[in-house]
């Protein structure tokens, strides 16, 4: 009997040039939870995957999804939390190894693009890496160039453009935490918008007009007060965190005066239960504000803006 008949099957997405997808990966903080990986977005455009932030659960939620890690070459970092980032070791490396008789390893540089202090720390992480890489490039003899990255920052402006697809940068406010951006993400007339942290600021409505998706932070600010009364010596713990986050209400107003179609909430502070109620105390207050869809942001949920043409 062969071997094939006793190991795990991987499943591969086919990635198709007229796609235009969103994938969360990963819809939580850096507080632990169930059924929440750390924050992550697969945005499936121009025949490629590019990433946004990279939770430390990243890898295995791709793969959930059937995006397999080596179909990653472009990683676009919002800021420098470690929610953000602190999967990106186990991607770099998940990423250039061949999965032998499914798919190629990264043959190529990584990719990242980020904020102004991207490369000050991300090459941390490589330098972190550099004896698994040197034992990678001598004895399993790996592709050289995919041991390397290729670094493109900017607080302001056009990261990428390419293929038709265009993602620009703009500055949030997500203090103490600085530089921080959200990112936009153009494509065949359809657009994409994903937050990154951030209190409520005026560029995220001037980047988001008319987008017909925002994936944005939100925190349930009712349930964070209740939380905050109930146990007085963590209020500081539990209640400074959400001064540089948005509230559900707050991201109602965002999208009501962008003219959104689709808001997806994401980050969840605290994250609700899988249950009709619990979801719907979360959003509550929201669709007096915002008369568009709404969506609570759950890990491994799948929104298409423009299917594959048959």
């Amino acid at each position: 009997m062969s071997y094939q008949e006793f190991i795990e099957p991987n499943f591969v997405r086919s990635i198709d040039p007229e796609e235009f997808s969103v994938v969360i990966l990963g819809t939580g903080t850096p507080r632990a939870y169930r059924g929440a990986a750390k924050p992550s977005v697969a945005v499936i455009a121009a025949g490629k995957v590019f990433l946004v932030d990279s939770g430390g659960e990243v890898v295995r939620q791709l793969i959930e999804s059937s995006i397999m890690p080596q179909r990653i070459e472009h990683v676009f970092f919002t800021h420098h939390h470690y929610d953000h980032n602190g999967g990106f070791l186990d991607l770099f490396i998940s990423s250039w190894r061949t999965h032998v008789g499914i798919i190629d390893g990264r043959k190529n540089a990584m990719k990242v693009y980020g904020p102004t202090n991207t490369r000050q720390i991300i090459q941390k992480y490589h330098d972190a890496l550099g004896y698994d890489i040197d034992l990678r490039l001598s004895y399993n003899k790996s592709d050289t160039d995919g041991a390397l990255i290729e670094y493109t920052e900017s607080d302001n402006g056009v990261l990428y453009d390419q293929d038709g697809l265009k993602v620009t940068a703009f500055e949030v406010d997500h203090r103490p935490v600085k530089p921080c951006i959200g990112l936009k993400f153009e494509y065949r007339g359809k657009t994409v918008v994903v937050s990154g942290d951030t209190r409520p600021v005026e560029n995220m409505v001037i980047h988001s007009q008319n987008a017909d998706l925002l994936v944005h932070d939100a925190y349930n600010k009712k349930w964070l007060d209740q939380i905050a009364a109930e146990n007085p010596e963590l209020a500081i713990q539990v209640t400074n965190p959400a001064k540089y986050h948005t509230t559900t209400l707050e991201a109602a107003e965002i999208a009501a005066k962008a003219g959104v179609k689709h808001l997806v909430l994401t980050h969840h502070i605290p994250a609700p239960r899988r249950t009709p109620e619990a979801e719907a105390s979360y959003l509550e207050g929201m669709q007096e504000i915002f008369q568009g869809k709404v969506t609570l942001g759950r890990d491994l949920m799948e929104f298409t803006l423009l299917p594959v043409q048959s």
